[in-house]
């Protein structure tokens, strides 16, 4: 079947390098058409070479100027600049179509009809010219895919083999449409496929020109600079499943935090023994070593060895000696002692195996996906009062689009919430504190962060039983209402209730018939974020000059202490002040490590254990409060809602703690009731449509019209999606 098609599209490419003559221009005299003889002893034979072109081919656009015109006439037939061209294929030249068409022999059937040359000879005959025409322009044409002036028409032909059907004793291969992309020839089915192929070409800023110039050329690597770090990136960087080491523009938010983390911790104690795990072209560890010297000892790991080479390169780019095995690598006298500025220990391993091997200070896993597969490992050496940050990118399971892959890897039941984004980071957090409770450890979680490309977990480890055991009771389940989406965590105990929907503060259970809630979880059920910590990397943040993070960590402040108009200090902390962070005091300077550790790695008293647990246990009132609510999802139908910051005020008037949140950007996090939620959010709506009312602000309702007014609209989106959800 391939080979047909092969034999068929020949001789049309032939003849398309033939008659390929440039529009005339509207001023200019249009080109005769050849003569009969002319054209038929132009014709190519089997035994001659193609004869040359009749006139140059038209101009490019200039993204794709730089194409050479070999590469031009590789083209598809299916891709064309204008409808004429493809006409041309069909009728031969400019000509009379009639007699042009009695001239090209490839378009001649047994019966003197008209081929089209995008479609078989069995499926499309036309009789006469304006019906081919008709056909050109309505089937082939009019659903085309356009991109920089080419249009890829569908077709028709044998290029897409499709796999054979057996109809009673007789194997029948059905031809099926497609499309050719100009860019990097694939044969794409469906029209809506095509735009969203061609689409990720631009997005990964490859054109035909690039395409090509690949394919002929090999071309070098690319030099690209993120926070004064220079990195050398191979040409394909941006496709996961292609490179070697994948490297992310996007992703600068995650790189600046984590190294924010870092240089909070290298105030506490110095060196640092630090570790990329997961380096590809070792980006983050090349930044930690340039911008905080002396402070941290660099380890990147990856077990590609390309990567491991272009992290070599990196790292000779940057000025930065190479230990490998513990001992440097020298390559020529390419660098000398004086104009290095620190070095970086690169090996390549199992990351597993090598933090079984050796213990570190501070561990980054990013691995292209999940991160489970690791936590294990990176908890059994980590020192105490280390850190260990987890980025996460599998949000389609986290995000609870696959939930049987958050049930495999997480061993998490969730359902899409209006607060997935946090529920996310409480999964992720959840299986951390497991990992870290089987090596006898606990955690303080730091800060938990969840946008649109990753989940970002960052906690400190806490040595011992008893921190492990407080870390363990932290791992709740939540219990979801589908109707009203109130949710409470499962209160502790080991009993077994006879009716869980009591501790829901809503009674849709009494109202509605069947079961209306949902059990979700495990969870982690304590607070998400230390306020003491984020101030200090906010410190940091502006202090190495990242203009770019440093709004995500202000809103992180204000979320931790759920407050709308506190102000953050941006001040170095004194010498005399202390942070208390969990119960351990921690000193801000350069020459002290932690007051209650006369050495690193000494176990903690017991009279120091009892007071950490005692802290954590007076902590859970202060915390800022779980979840959060969306203005909109919340909304009154018929009233218009009030702006989000006048909101944030009627809420705190009324006595609630309230704060933004940057899990949602029309989130509120607050203690208030859903029911005082709702009746706030309508005592301070206006009506849609008034009716003969004087404008502005509706006079104050009573509590229990209010309430009332809010239980009526519940009730009928209950009744509302009733016969959808039962």
């Amino acid at each position: 079947m391939e080979n047909m098609a092969e034999e068929e599209l020949l001789p049309q490419e032939k003849e398309e390098a033939q008659v390929r003559v440039p529009t005339p221009a509207p001023d200019s005299a249009p080109v005769p058409a050849p003569a009969a003889d002319t054209a038929l002893d132009s014709a190519p034979t089997p035994d001659s070479d193609p004869a040359p072109a009749l006139a140059p081919a038209p101009a490019l656009s200039p993204s794709l100027a730089s194409v050479p015109e070999e590469a031009e006439s590789k083209r598809h037939i299916s891709i064309q600049r204008r409808l004429a061209d493809l006409e041309k294929l069909a009728f031969g030249t400019e000509g009379d179509a009639d007699s042009a068409s009695s001239l090209n022999s490839n378009n001649l059937g047994t019966e003197n009809s008209q081929i089209c040359p995008l479609c078989p000879k069995e499926k499309f005959r036309a009789y006469s010219s304006h019906k081919l025409r008709r056909h050109l322009q309505n089937l082939h044409w009019k659903i085309s895919v356009e991109f920089e002036g080419y249009r890829m028409c569908i077709c028709h032909l044998a290029c897409r083999p499709v796999k054979p059907t057996i109809v009673g004793e007789q194997i029948s291969s059905k031809l099926g449409a497609h499309y050719h992309c100009v860019i990097c020839s694939a044969t794409i089915t469906r029209r809506t496929d095509m735009l969203g192929h061609v689409k990720r070409h631009v997005n990964k800023g490859e054109t035909k020109s690039r395409y090509i110039a690949a394919s002929t050329a090999k071309s070098s690597n690319e030099i690209l600079k993120e926070t004064d770090t220079d990195i050398q990136v191979f040409p394909n960087y941006s496709i996961p499943q292609k490179t070697d080491s994948y490297f992310n523009p996007k992703m600068k938010l995650n790189r600046q935090i984590i190294f924010c983390t870092l240089a909070a911790l290298a105030e506490e104690r110095k060196p640092l023994e630090c570790l990329d795990a997961f380096g590809a072209t070792g980006i983050m560890g090349l930044q930690w070593a340039k911008h905080l010297g002396n402070a941290v000892k660099v380890t990147i790991n990856d077990l590609n060895e390309n990567s491991v080479t272009l992290i070599q390169k990196n790292c000779h780019l940057n000025k930065l000696k190479v230990v490998v095995d513990s001992e440097e690598k020298e390559e020529g006298d390419a660098l000398e002692d004086d104009s290095t500025l620190g070095d970086i220990q690169v090996t390549r391993m199992d990351a597993n195996v090598l933090m079984h091997l050796r213990s570190f200070d501070f561990i980054h896993l990013d691995p292209f996906g999940t991160s489970v597969n690791y936590l294990d490992s990176a908890f059994r050496n980590v020192r105490n009062l280390g850190i260990v940050s987890v980025t996460s990118t599998d949000i389609s399971s986290l995000y609870a689009k696959a939930q049987h892959v958050a049930r495999r890897h997480y061993g998490c039941n969730i359902v899409r919430t209006e607060y997935y984004k946090e529920l996310a980071a409480r999964i992720v957090v959840a299986a951390v504190a497991r990992a870290a409770a089987r090596c006898n450890k606990g955690i303080e979680v730091l800060f938990a962060v969840a946008l649109e490309h990753f989940v970002l977990v960052v906690v400190r480890v806490l040595r011992g039983p008893t921190s492990a055991d407080e870390t363990a009771k932290k791992i709740q389940y939540l219990i979801h209402c589908q109707w009203c989406e109130e949710r409470i965590f499962q209160k502790d105990g080991n009993m077994v209730e006879e009716n869980p929907y009591r501790q829901l503060p809503c009674n849709c259970h009494g109202s509605m018939p069947g079961k209306t809630a949902i059990e979700l979880g495990p969870l982690w059920s304590s607070s998400l974020f230390n306020t003491g910590f984020l101030k200090r990397m906010l410190f940091e943040s502006i202090h190495h000059g990242l203009d770019d993070i440093q709004p995500l960590i202000k809103t992180l402040i204000f979320e931790s202490e759920c407050t709308p108009q506190s102000q953050c200090s941006v001040h170095a902390p004194s010498n005399t002040n202390k942070q208390e962070e969990n119960g351990v005091f921690v000193k801000t300077t350069d020459d002290t490590t932690i007051d209650i550790y006369s050495a690193q790695g000494k176990r903690k008293s017991n009279e120091m254990t009892v007071n950490v647990a005692k802290k954590q246990k007076t902590d859970t009132s202060t915390a800022h409060p779980p979840f959060y609510y969306n203005i909109h999802r919340h909304s009154i139908k018929g009233m218009n809602m009030p702006k989000l910051k006048k909101f944030l005020c009627c809420l705190s008037q009324a006595g609630f703690r309230v704060s933004r949140t940057h899990f949602d950007p029309m989130g509120i996090r607050t203690d208030a009731p859903l029911m005082q939620f709702k009746s706030i959010l309508l005592k301070y709506s206006t009506p849609t449509y008034t009716g003969g009312q004087s404008e502005g602000q509706m006079p104050p309702a009573a509590e229990d019209t209010v309430t009332d007014r809010v239980e009526m609209s519940v009730n009928d989106k209950s009744e509302a999606s009733g016969c959808r959800r039962w």
